[in-house]
């Protein structure tokens, strides 16, 4: 983020984190996580109408996202909170960004994951030093669990999406993608428990207030997008975008959305499966269930999109091989052959 960028402008109401919060928090991570690229896709702009720029966060060293506010918050706590050590409950990627970045500041870790978590995410976490413990079938029972070990062991807990540190770590990706590509009309945006698209839309408002803010859920986990119209979410038993099947948004992040993203779309799991097989095929990159949603949504509603500048964020990477080996031979025959919006 050495480009220089022009001052915030302000977005009323102030909530609980703004753009200056967002620019300190890309002052700590500055040569502490990795500036991903945002790569210009030729094929997909091709297939799509749109003009097409993947922000790569699938590059960050544990694999996802999850480095930047997890490194935010671990770097906010006190000598004494330091020593005490730290408690998260995830599904794999904050897991490991959490694990892995306690490890390097010497803070013990205890990370609470629901039993349904890829191995891949429990094996890697575990191998970070962090100690795991596999409880629940649900991010809210796992959550529930964390905190009752929080209070037994007097750990300092790390809420995944609902913390302004967290958010604000999050929200870097925006400052840099408008920094790499300021004309930008659209944003497509991951959507779990609501921190990664509260801390973008932060930044991106502040910078361009004309921008399109749009999140992507999995149709099958559509809490955000239920929450928006107070209506009550129906949830599917499995998603293969495990790592924003979450049922409700955040008390920080719920008044953010709702003030700063345009819409969210939802996407069936053909069009996550189709997409993470896209991503793979063409751009030779490895995608995640959630972190290709932005591009399945792409794929599924081109018209609202021909002709428009899109940044994607493509936020993870780290799916099991098993996952991945199954869907190969269910999609990857007919992939290039369907045309987007069918």
């Amino acid at each position: 983020m050495d480009k220089a960028m022009p001052p915030f402008q302000p977005v009323p109401p102030e909530g609980p984190v703004t753009g200056e919060d967002i620019r300190a928090a890309a002052e700590i991570l500055r040569d502490q996580v990795v500036t991903t690229p945002s790569v210009r896709s030729i094929a997909l702009s091709s297939m799509t109408g749109a003009e097409v720029t993947l922000k790569l966060e699938n590059l960050q060293f544990t694999g996802s996202f999850k480095d930047r506010g997890a490194l935010v918050k671990l770097m906010s706590l006190s000598p004494a909170e330091r020593a005490r050590g730290v408690i998260a409950m995830s599904a794999g990627n904050h897991a490991q960004s959490v694990a892995y970045h306690a490890q390097r500041l010497r803070i013990p870790a205890v990370i609470v994951m629901p039993r349904f978590t890829p191995n891949l995410k429990v094996e890697r976490t575990r191998a970070f030093g962090a100690e795991i413990v596999l409880h629940g079938d649900s991010l809210s029972e796992a959550a529930a669990e964390a905190r009752a070990i929080a209070r037994r062991r007097n750990l300092v807990f790390v809420h995944p999406y609902d913390d302004p540190q967290v958010i604000a770590g999050q929200g870097t990706i925006g400052l840099e993608m408008l920094a790499e590509e300021p004309k930008l009309d659209v944003l497509l945006v991951p959507v779990g428990g609501g921190g990664l698209i509260s801390g973008i839309a932060v930044a991106a408002r502040g910078l361009r207030p004309d921008i399109e803010i749009l999140g992507v859920e999995a149709a099958r986990y559509p809490s955000m997008a239920r929450a928006l119209e107070n209506r009550t979410p129906l949830f599917g038993a499995y998603t293969i975008a495990e790592g924003i099947a979450v049922k409700e948004p955040g008390r920080l992040t719920l008044p953010l959305v709702k003030r700063l993203v345009d819409h969210i779309l939802l996407v069936a799991e053909a069009d996550i499966e189709e997409a993470v097989l896209l991503l793979l095929e063409v751009e030779k990159t490895v995608a995640e269930g959630a972190g290709a949603v932005p591009l399945a949504a792409l794929r599924r509603y081109p018209e609202r999109f021909r002709g428009k500048r899109v940044g994607l964020v493509i936020s993870g990477g780290n799916i099991d091989l098993p996952v991945l080996s199954s869907i190969i031979p269910a999609r990857s025959a007919a992939l290039l052959l369907r045309p987007s919006g069918s």
